[in-house]
Order: C-alpha cells, then sequence, then structure tokens
C-alpha cells in the first residue's frame, strides 16, 4: 500500500506538468489534419451564422481561433530553423568564447532518477555531455530503480566521463529525498536542474555561464522552454516574462531550465520533502524570498526541451490532488514569510488564486471620474458603483466641464445621483478637454489614501471589484492594480497591457471570447505588467504623486501608460488580477483615439511616446521578445525575435536595431 502511495505521488510530477500538455498537443495535431482542413469553409460559414445572432443590441463577433493560443506547430518548425538551429561555424565561435568569458564557473547538473525508460535517460545524460561549455558535472541520484538497464546504464555513464557522478539510493525516497541526494553530489557554484528523460540544447549551459559573467552576483537564473516528442519533434514553446511575482503565486513560470547558486539552495533548507510534486516550485519561492529580484534573470532562449510522450502522460489522475495541494502549500507558505495574511484556492483548473485579507482598517478610496455626464450609459455606470459595490470606504468624484455640469444638474437622472451623499462634482473651465490635466485635477481635490481613476463608461460585473484592487495595493512595493475588463458583448477588451504591440502599447487578448485561458494561463491567472488602462486603474496616492501624476503633453492616449512606465521605473509593481471584473463600453463620452476630431493629436501621442520610452516599448518585460508586435498576432512568434546579444563577449559593437540572440546569421555577422 505504501508503495502504491509512493508511485502514485511519484507520477504527479510527470502528470500536473505533461496532461495538459498533452491534450494541447492532441488538439493542435486535430487543427493539422485533413479533416479539420476540409471542414474550414463548414465553421466559416458557422462563424459566418454567429455573426447575425443577437444578444439584446450586442452582436457576437466571429473570429477563426486559435485553441488556447497554442503556437502553431508548423510555423514554430519554420521558426526554428530561420533562428534556433546551431550550425558548425556558430558552434565554434560559441565554443571559442568560453575562454573570454569574465567567469566561467562550474555548473552542476542536478539529475534526480527513477525507473527512467533507458533509451530517455541516455538521451538526457549524452544531451549533458554534448553541451558547448564545459565546465560542468552531471549529478545524477538513482531512487532504487528497479527497471531493467538503469543500473548499468547509469555505471557506464560514469565510467565513460569523469564530470559524471552517480550515487544509487538504498531505498526509495521520492523525488525531494533523490534530489537532495543529487546535491550531496555538486560541487558547483550554480545548479541546474534537470528531469531524467528531458534534454539540454547544446548551448544551454553556455548562455547560463555568459549570464553570471555578465553579474556574477545573480542568484536565480530560468529560461524558455518547449516540449519535444519520441521522434525529436518540438512543439509548444513557454515564451516568459521577466521574473513576475504575482505569476509565480498562480504558475511555476520559473520552473525549466532553472539555476540557482549553490549556496543560496543550501541556506534555504535544499528541497523540502512533503511537496512532492511541486517541490521546484516551492524552492525557487523560497530562494526568491532569500534574494531580491535584482538578482533573478530571465534568459529569453529556449535552453530546455520537455519530454512528451504517452508514457509520460499515463499516470493515475488520483496523482494530480498530490501535486495541486503541494503548490497550494509552498504557496501559502511564501505568503506567510512575506507576513501575508492569504490563502490560495485553484483557478484556471490547475493553477492558483491567492485571495488575499482586506488590510484594516480600511483605506479610503477616492474614485475619480471624468465625465461629460452626457452619454446613454454614465447613468447605468454610476449607479453600478453606488449600488454594488461592497467596500464602503469610498468616495465617488464626478469631474466635468462647468457647461456640462449644469447641463447635468437641470436633468433629472444626474441630479439624483448628485444628491448622494458619496458623490462630489467638481467644475472646470477649460477650451479642450485634456485627460491627463483632468484626472490630476481631481486627485488634487481629494484625500484618499488610494486612487481609483475609472471612466463613465465602465460597469460593475462583480460587486467586491474595488475591495479586490485594494488589497492588491496593500501589499508591499505594489503601486497600481487593474480589473479584467470585458466589452459588453462578453468579449475580452483587456486583460493587462502589452508595450510595443502595435507601435506604443495594445491590450492583452484584446477581442477573445470571454473564458478563453490564453497563452499558458495567461488570460486568467494574476499577474505582473508593465502597465494597465487606465480605464480603471488603482494607484497609491503617494506613488502617483512620487511620479509627478499624469503627463498633462499627453492629453489624450497613451497617459495611462506613460504614468504606469514611470511607476515601474520608481521599482514600484503593478498588478493585474482577474479577480476583479467589469464591463467597458470603451470610448463612448469621448470617443475614439483614431476618430477624425482626434487622429492629430493620437498622431502625436503616438510621436512622444516613441521619443519618450522607444526601447522599453520594444522590449516590456512582461512579453516575451521571441512574441509579435502586430496586434493581430499577440503571443504569436516574432520573427525575427527582438533579443540583443551581449556583443562586448563576441567582438562587436552594439547594433543600431535589436537583433535575435537566436539568429545565425546575425551573430556571423556580427562577430566576423
Amino acid at each position: 500500500m505504501l508503495q502504491r502511495k509512493l508511485d502514485l505521488a511519484r507520477a504527479e510530477n510527470f502528470t500536473f506538468k505533461r496532461l495538459l500538455t498533452e491534450r494541447e498537443r492532441q488538439m493542435e495535431e486535430m487543427r493539422q489534419s485533413t479533416s479539420w482542413r476540409v471542414t474550414a469553409l463548414m465553421r466559416d460559414f458557422g462563424d459566418w451564422l454567429r455573426t447575425k445572432r443577437w444578444t439584446g443590441l450586442r452582436p457576437i463577433a466571429a473570429r477563426r481561433r486559435r485553441p488556447n493560443f497554442v503556437i502553431d506547430n508548423g510555423e514554430y518548425q519554420q521558426w526554428l530553423r530561420s533562428y534556433s538551429l546551431i550550425d558548425s561555424m556558430l558552434r565554434a565561435r560559441l565554443a571559442a568564447r568560453v575562454d573570454g568569458l569574465a567567469a566561467r564557473p562550474l555548473i552542476s547538473v542536478i539529475m534526480p532518477s527513477y525507473n527512467v525508460d533507458p533509451q530517455f535517460l541516455r538521451a538526457a545524460i549524452d544531451s549533458v555531455r554534448r553541451q558547448i561549455y564545459p565546465f560542468w558535472e552531471l549529478c545524477i541520484s538513482d531512487d532504487a530503480s528497479t527497471l531493467a538497464g538503469v543500473r548499468t546504464l547509469l555505471e557506464a555513464a560514469a565510467a565513460e566521463d569523469d564530470r559524471i557522478r552517480v550515487t544509487f539510493r538504498a531505498s526509495n525516497g521520492h523525488i525531494s529525498a533523490n534530489s537532495n541526494s543529487a546535491l550531496d553530489l555538486a560541487r558547483g557554484d550554480y545548479v541546474a536542474l534537470m528531469d531524467a528523460d528531458d534534454l539540454l540544447p547544446e548551448d544551454a549551459l553556455f548562455w547560463v555561464a555568459h549570464e553570471i559573467a555578465l553579474d556574477p552576483n545573480v542568484d536565480l537564473i530560468f529560461s524558455d522552454e518547449d516540449k519535444i516528442d519520441e521522434t525529436g519533434r518540438r512543439f509548444d514553446p513557454y515564451f516568459k516574462t521577466a521574473w513576475n511575482p504575482a505569476l509565480m503565486l498562480a504558475q511555476n513560470a520559473f520552473c525549466h531550465l532553472g539555476v540557482y547558486r549553490r549556496s543560496l539552495v543550501e541556506q534555504v533548507g535544499r528541497f523540502r520533502e512533503g511537496y512532492e510534486g511541486a517541490q521546484d516550485h516551492d524552492l525557487v519561492l523560497r530562494c526568491a524570498d532569500a534574494t531580491t529580484p535584482e538578482r533573478i534573470r530571465h534568459i529569453p532562449r529556449v535552453l530546455y526541451h520537455w519530454r512528451a510522450v504517452p508514457q509520460s502522460t499515463a499516470a493515475s489522475l488520483s496523482a494530480k490532488p498530490y501535486a495541486a495541494q503541494a503548490g497550494q502549500r509552498s504557496i501559502e507558505d511564501h505568503l506567510g514569510r512575506k507576513g501575508i495574511k492569504a490563502r490560495v484556492e485553484t483557478a484556471a483548473g490547475s493553477f492558483y488564486q491567492a485571495v488575499y485579507e482586506m488590510p484594516d482598517p480600511l483605506p479610503r478610496v477616492s474614485i475619480i471620474m471624468p465625465t461629460t455626464l452626457r452619454n446613454r450609459v454614465t447613468p447605468r455606470c454610476l449607479r453600478s458603483v453606488l449600488d454594488e459595490t461592497r467596500y464602503g470606504n469610498f468616495e465617488l468624484v464626478l469631474v466635468a466641464s462647468e457647461p456640462d455640469l449644469a447641463a447635468g444638474r437641470a436633468r433629472g437622472s444626474f441630479a439624483r445621483l448628485l444628491r448622494d451623499p458619496r458623490v462630489r462634482a467638481l467644475g472646470y473651465e477649460a477650451a479642450t478637454f485634456n485627460f491627463s490635466w483632468v484626472n490630476n485635477f481631481g486627485a488634487e481635490q481629494t484625500e484618499g489614501e488610494l486612487l481609483c481613476f475609472l471612466n463613465d463608461d465602465v460597469e460593475l460585473i462583480n460587486p467586491d471589484w474595488l475591495a479586490q484592487l485594494v488589497a492588491r495595493v496593500s501589499l508591499d512595493g505594489v503601486a497600481a492594480a487593474g480589473p479584467m475588463l470585458y466589452y459588453p458583448s462578453g468579449l475580452i477588451q483587456q486583460a493587462g497591457v502589452l508595450l510595443g504591440v502595435g507601435g506604443v502599447a495594445d491590450h492583452a487578448f484584446r477581442n477573445e471570447e470571454r473564458g478563453q485561458t490564453g497563452y499558458f494561463a495567461r488570460a486568467a491567472l494574476e499577474q505582473d505588467y508593465t502597465c494597465l488602462t487606465a480605464a480603471c486603474l488603482l494607484v497609491r496616492r503617494d506613488a502617483f504623486a512620487g511620479v509627478g501624476g499624469f503627463d498633462v503633453a499627453l492629453p489624450t492616449a497613451f497617459n495611462d501608460v506613460d504614468l504606469c512606465i514611470r511607476l515601474r521605473r520608481a521599482s514600484l509593481r503593478i498588478i493585474w488580477t482577474p479577480a476583479a471584473q467589469m464591463y467597458h463600453h470603451e470610448s463612448f463620452t469621448f470617443g475614439a483615439h483614431d476618430s477624425p476630431g482626434r487622429v492629430g493629436q493620437f498622431d502625436r501621442d503616438v510621436d512622444a511616446m516613441r521619443s519618450r520610452w522607444g526601447a522599453l516599448l520594444d522590449n516590456d518585460p512582461c512579453y516575451s521578445p521571441n512574441l509579435s508586435l502586430d496586434p493581430k498576432r499577440q503571443f504569436q512568434l516574432a520573427a525575427p525575435p527582438r533579443t540583443v546579444f551581449g556583443l562586448s563577449d563576441f567582438g562587436g559593437p552594439e547594433p543600431k536595431q535589436a537583433i535575435s540572440r537566436t539568429s545565425t546569421s546575425a551573430l556571423l555577422r556580427i562577430t566576423s
């Protein structure tokens, strides 16, 4: 019975991360099938029919959908051929550059093994032996495998290469104990975690060493990853953000290839038994708590290939609760170490959502709403805020021109709203509307500890929206928070903001259907973003004042993007959360930015943003340089990628335009 429980628990580490992978692969294969293509015309006709359906006055838009934002495999294969394959010339150049690295640390690859198919185990070992960077050791601990051929293979590998060190445990102890046994063999300054059936590309440890050479103080390094099947076909790449504290509380976005300073791992107590299935998530959270974000680096290259074969996903589904519960406890432990009162629930199926306790006492929130008091949705939006918001300690400040305010007071519906004791009306005199000035003016006339900038065409979905945002902004180091916004049709209007997309910025997952989880569940999971829209944005007053508020030189467009960038540059965090949800009718009051009367100013705002923030706009830390800036291709492949080499190590000047870190031809042009 005990052995069965151990086997089930062992399976969790595979099941949790690969069951979904296999389902996504099956869906992608279905999309590539002949039958799917043959029926495309029929589906298009069905989409057209759905455009003729109406819900009240709200048309349902028709779109061809990518299933769950899986990157098309055929396109990925072409992308790999163009930007990722290492030829003999590049291999030689990288090898020649090893001697020029400012530091050449010994990297200990930690590989716990248990009953792994010998062909995959041999392939994993060989992938380490083929590393261009030679200063490594492979530390393998076998957890009393019973599968024929495993021990013989490991003994032979150790005899073939003195950099391979192997220990055989006398009894089965499970993944955490086994990983600690592998760690006992390590002598390197850094340890890299690797499963015994996965693969490292040959340049993986080179780029890790390169990152350490650039900054010897780095404590944690992680890379992008993809999957590989039994035929060697790579698919489903996860191009990650830079270190993302909120996303780490929703999923293990660090994962593979994960590299740790070995002394830090020892300092935090190594792998903890009892957290099997989420032992690496638990480890990285404890290490992150013991260092600072400045010492955590992301390498935007695929440096790890998950093995995804039927054997990997055949484990019983009954193993899933073990991993899920271990992940939950690892996050709760992290929150406890930070002194944050919260519990952790499941989200988007197999991920997590922190549920925070409210601060006591509740801070005062000043909701600042620029308005004309003229559009037809404003009364409904105001009533939803006043009648349905559960958070009690707020005031609603309407900021309107004096003529609009006078006209509003003369109309019965607005007159009744203005008599609510929670509502204040502020009038101003101005010839033209300046969104930045109006919001700054409203903020100056209020005293709330927190400022909520809210459009007058935003309508509540969940009544605890404000409480959810207050809870996030009350966290140490967080300056601002914003909700999930939907169009009235139910499509996503904003699930975060992506810099650079469309030239300056665009809303993440715009026009995707409600319920879509998006690219690696990012449309459904709380996370840090570089910026959010001010259609609904809660900001700490001291942070807002500290960066000078909205810039009046940006009167219509991108003033919220500019504000958020300045908050982030002040080392403050911005959190987007799907725990708060609202409808946004969008541009009902003041019109769209590209409307005829505003297009000239919009173009000037674009030029100002590009001049001011151009380099950052093209390198959003919350959006991978391997993903496209075309607004119609969000979370699809960038060709070429926008990552720049550390060219001082390669004997050439920095280029005027960004080049792909994965581009062989670009590298050869620069290093020749």
